[in-house]
Parts: structure tokens; sequence; C-alpha cells
């Protein structure tokens, strides 16, 4: 894995102590609690309806198995999806140094480091805690980005490590995806219940009136919970990113130009993952943005900016951009 940028940052003196780390954690499972019992408790509420008690039931132990699985196997199921490859020490030694730097400075253990074969420049990280994590970052990576940007990348999917985000990530899309799939069962399969009576509730309009509105209603609100659990993480991320490298310019320049690489290639390969990378590798734009799993690109490096005049200024490189 060649680097094209000879350049290696020198840091000097370690980066601040990470503050009110506890509370953001804290902060983030109470969110999560929420965010997972509502999703939860859509599942129930679809199967409930496409089969009563025994749909309930049903439902109720798909939701536990489906969380199980998430739990056990989310580092796996992602990187496979993606066709990620491990990526040798010899093969990239100042990679890895940089994420055992980094690792050191969050106070966790060093997380794999996997390779995507794909030319878009972007980045994610999966596992169920610190010690089961990996990093893993695409093949058009170092083209676009230099090592002190690359630095703030892998900063900033180590700070959704170190905050705990990258399970509820995986678990969120499980179950939404579960929610919606079970909407499109109730619309093929439901028929029945959408024009049957329902004595004990008064009539089979009101029954196929509630149907058809879970039936629109369930998907969008999966969505929605999904994009809530993304974009809050992403600015926590962005945060912890940058104080573990001490240098939240850099993130913010890597930000606005893999924005741009990935208008310029769109990657779409497993779409219902976009949100575990750091940038949105879909194309998107006009109404759709309004669904992206990502904060707006300014906003997060206006967040980043303003960070930076609170340390100090401590960008290296000259990096001057519109946001």
């Amino acid at each position: 894995m060649a680097q094209r940028d000879p350049h290696m940052t020198s840091r000097g003196p370690a980066a601040p102590a990470l503050k009110g780390g506890g509370w953001h954690r804290l902060g983030n499972a109470l969110k999560t609690t929420v965010l997972l019992a509502g999703l939860t408790a859509l599942v129930l509420v679809i199967g409930q309806r496409l089969g009563g008690a025994q749909g309930l039931a049903m439902a109720g132990f798909f939701a536990v198995v489906m969380n199980f699985g998430s739990y056990w196997f989310s580092d796996r199921i992602a990187l496979a999806i993606h066709g990620a490859q491990p990526l040798p020490r010899e093969q990239a030694p100042w990679l890895h140094e940089m994420v055992e730097r980094l690792s050191a400075r969050a106070g966790m253990p060093k997380p794999k480091v996997y390779l995507l074969p794909t030319q878009q420049p972007n980045a994610f990280a999966t596992g169920r805690s610190p010690s089961h994590a990996a990093v893993a970052v695409t093949a058009g990576i170092v083209d676009i980005l230099d090592r002190r940007e690359l630095e703030g990348v892998l900063a900033h999917e180590i700070g959704h490590v170190r905050n705990r985000d990258t399970l509820i990530g995986t678990v969120a899309a499980t179950l939404a995806g579960v929610i919606s799939y079970a909407a499109q069962m109730l619309f093929w399969f439901g028929g029945s219940m959408l024009s049957r009576g329902d004595d004990e509730e008064g009539g089979g309009i009101a029954g196929a009136m509630s149907n058809l509105g879970l039936l629109l209603v369930a998907p969008i609100a999966a969505t929605l919970l999904q994009l809530a659990v993304s974009r809050s993480r992403e600015y926590g991320a962005d945060a912890t990113g940058a104080e573990l490298c001490g240098d939240p310019d850099a993130l913010a320049s890597a930000l606005l130009k893999m924005e741009r690489a990935a208008e310029a290639i769109p990657y779409d390969r497993a779409p219902a993952t976009s949100h575990l990378f750091i940038v949105n590798p879909l194309h998107h734009g006009g109404v759709m943005s309004l669904f992206s799993t990502h904060p707006p690109i300014p906003e997060r490096v206006r967040r980043l900016r303003a960070m930076s005049a609170r340390l100090g200024g401590r960008a290296r490189g000259g990096w001057e951009y519109a946001y």
C-alpha cells in the first residue's frame, strides 16, 4: 500500500487528555437505550399486527436474536459485506503506527486494520467493544489525503470505538432493516388482515386503516431512528478524534476532500451500511439529503474549526477552505 506523501507529521507533546469522556459515553448509552427501545417496540407492534399474540411472541424472539447476532458478529458482518481484507503491517507500517499511537492516547487496545478494495477515499470502524474492534480504510484514501489528514480520519474512527458507537450503529441498522422487511411482509402477506373485520375492535375499516398507516410509517420511523443514532455520534466522534490527534483542522481538511471525492466516485455497495463510513459513500443531493445518515459536512467542519480556535489554532499545512 503505497503512500504518495512522504511527509510524516511530528506531533511533539501528547494530545490533551480527553475531557468529559465518561459523561459523553453515558449520554450515548441513554440515547441508545431510548432509540433501541423504540426500534424494538416497532418490531413488536408489527409482529402483533401480522399475527396477533403469536406474531408478537415471534417478533420478540426475532428482535432478541437479531440483537444477539449484531452484538457478537457485527464486526465480521460489516467487514465481509465490503470485502475487507486484513492489511499486513509490513505493507503499511506507518499506518499501523498511527493506529497504535492514537489507540494508546485513547487508552484502548489497538484495533485490527483492514483494507477495502475501492478507490473512493473513506473509512469506518466496527466491533462490539474496544477489545474487539477493527478499523477499515479504502485503497483510495492515501491517494487523496496526506498523512496528517489521514491521522485525523483514523482518530475519528478510533473515537467511534472509544465512545462505544460501533456496536449501536450496527444494531440500529439491523433493527431498522427488520422493521422495513416486516412492513413489506405486512403489505404482501397481510391482505387478509387489511380486509378482515375485527369484531373485538369494532370493524374492518378501522383495522385496515391502522395496518395501512403502520405500513407507511414503520419504514420511515425506522429510518429516522437510525439517522438519529448516526448523526449524533458523528459529531461526537469528530470531537473525540480531534482531541486524540490534537489537530482539528486536519480532520476538517480530510472531510472536505473526501466529500468531493465521494461525489465523483460514489460507492454503492451495501447502502444499508453507509452510516458506518466517516463520509456518506453514496451520491446524494436535493430532497434525499434530508435522509442522509451523516450530518452536513459544512457543519462538521464549522465545529472542528471552532474547536481548533479554542485549542489555539494548532493547524498544520496551511489548509484554507470556504467553510
